[in-house]
């Protein structure tokens, strides 16, 4: 996002060397190339379910078949594989920043922005709950997540302003989301697709995932205020202060040079406003998913240019610099993709959920619920996505809790909860990486910030668990 003024970077800012984002996503894919040498190969055979039409694993088909490891071409090809398989998400990034490339040529979000927060000074930690409880809401009812990927310039250049740091405005839109994936009241993706295969009644348990997604919120939106509070008082206290300085310090607006919006720049924020609006509804009643969106986003970029009086070149020249800043995030995602597909290829994927279906059998009865969870938050973490962990996982665990005398409701909830921690802590989860790689934060940074509340969201998500295996929750 282009700002107003530039705030000054001291010639004596001492330099910190941080590994590039696509650093650290090569030594996951070595290191996962390495684990298929290791592991042995072994499948479970798969059939769709003739009522949900969902492909499921037989839980008794295990067998162990002829070990097939990465070599040097794979590991080369598992990049370019990893581009193609995400690249729904790589195109809408790509679109997003086009979009906000041609509202930055109009000015009209930086002055709009600047003149709110000229409204709101003094009282800038009031806006981050709220905001918190929209984006996790979205999440909880909606399966929001990718989605808030178009939000990032924006809170960033909020944040900044405020007088906060690039790690709260992370914190606002993804650990609000974690909360809202944590509570899950009517997530489709991971609850509804749990439950269906579970054969339980559809957003069953409301209630008690209500408790966990306001518990959960409620300690987000008290660590990120905190956090916030702290570094606006002191600033160098900012795990990213350094590097604010150096690359978001042109985010922060001078309130002293801001002018008025112009009739072109308010009408073209309106017709943002309402882009934006529209899609969150399609997405709540139309189930828009990212090709619709990077639609919707490409027509609002294009309206906004015209209603601005920009050129068609001009329109296409800040489309094209727009595009070319989301690049970084664009080749993490596919980069965090690739580790996938080299586990996939070598047939790994498979023994660690037979081993970790073996593991949880063998436990007591009295921590199996827990060890549910715990695995299933290691299992995210090979595979992000919620859906397929469903797919994979949960006619394994259906049958061990029957046995067990644990509810399958209970199941669902340490599938559900141990699918989403580890969705913004994880080197694999390829939407947070992309991020921090907007706002230029560095993977180390982010951890360290987030883990306090991680310990938090996991003590509360043991204490769910268990309450759910000690009361036998049921399907309703």
């Amino acid at each position: 996002m282009t700002a107003r003024t530039k705030s000054p970077v001291k010639k004596d800012l001492p330099k910190h060397k941080t590994l590039n984002p696509l650093a650290i996503i090569s030594v996951v894919i070595i290191i996962c190339a390495a684990l298929t040498y290791i592991i042995p190969a072994g499948r479970y055979e798969r059939y769709t379910d003739e009522t949900t039409g969902i492909e499921l694993i037989d839980p008794d088909s295990f067998h162990i078949i002829e070990r097939s490891p990465a070599d040097i071409l794979s590991i080369f090809t598992s990049l370019t594989l990893g581009l193609q398989k995400s690249s729904d998400i790589i195109f809408y990034l790509l679109i997003i920043g086009g979009m906000f490339g041609i509202l930055n040529a109009t000015a009209a979000l930086n002055v709009g922005i600047a003149n709110l927060m000229k409204l709101i000074k003094g009282k800038e930690l009031v806006m981050i709950p709220l905001l918190m409880i929209m984006f996790a809401c979205g999440s909880a009812f909606c399966a929001n997540f990718e989605e808030y990927l178009v939000f990032v310039p924006i809170i960033l250049a909020i944040c900044i302003t405020s007088g906060f740091d690039s790690l709260t405005a992370i914190g606002i839109i993804f650990m609000a989301a974690t909360a809202g994936y944590g509570g899950g009241m009517t997530n489709a993706f991971t609850v509804g697709r749990a439950q269906m295969i579970a054969g339980l009644p559809m957003y069953s348990g409301f209630r008690f995932r209500t408790e966990i997604f306001i518990c959960l919120l409620i300690a987000s939106i008290i660590y990120v205020t905190a956090r916030a509070d702290i570094i606006k008082k002191t600033p160098k206290l900012s795990l990213v202060y350094e590097h604010d300085r150096k690359y978001n310090a042109d985010k922060q607006l001078n309130f002293a040079k801001i002018p008025k919006l112009s009739r072109r720049q308010f009408i073209t924020l309106m017709i943002f406003i309402a882009g934006m609006i529209y899609s969150a509804c399609m997405v709540i009643f139309k189930q828009y998913y990212v090709d619709e969106l990077s639609g919707i986003y490409l027509a609002i970029g294009i309206i906004c240019g015209a209603a601005s009086g920009l050129s068609v070149n001009k329109i296409c020249t800040s489309f094209i610099k727009g595009g070319a800043e989301m690049l970084l995030p664009c080749f993490v995602i596919g980069a965090v993709n690739a580790a996938i597909v080299l586990f996939g290829s070598a047939n790994v994927l498979d023994t660690i959920l037979y081993l970790f279906a073996h593991i949880i059998a063998v436990v007591p009865q009295s921590i199996e619920a827990v060890m549910m969870f715990v695995l299933h938050d290691i299992f995210n973490i090979i595979v992000p996505s919620g859906s397929a962990q469903a797919n994979v996982t949960m006619p394994l665990m259906i049958p061990l809790v029957d046995a067990s005398g644990i509810t399958r409701q209970t199941a669902v909830i340490a599938y559900q909860l141990g699918d989403a921690l580890t969705n913004i802590l994880a080197p694999t989860g390829g939407e947070i990486l992309a991020a921090i790689a907007i706002c230029r934060i560095p993977y180390g940074k982010w951890v360290r910030y987030l883990l306090p509340l991680f310990a938090i969201w996991f003590v509360i998500s043991v204490i769910f668990v268990s309450v759910a295996a000690q009361t036998h929750l049921g399907p309703f």
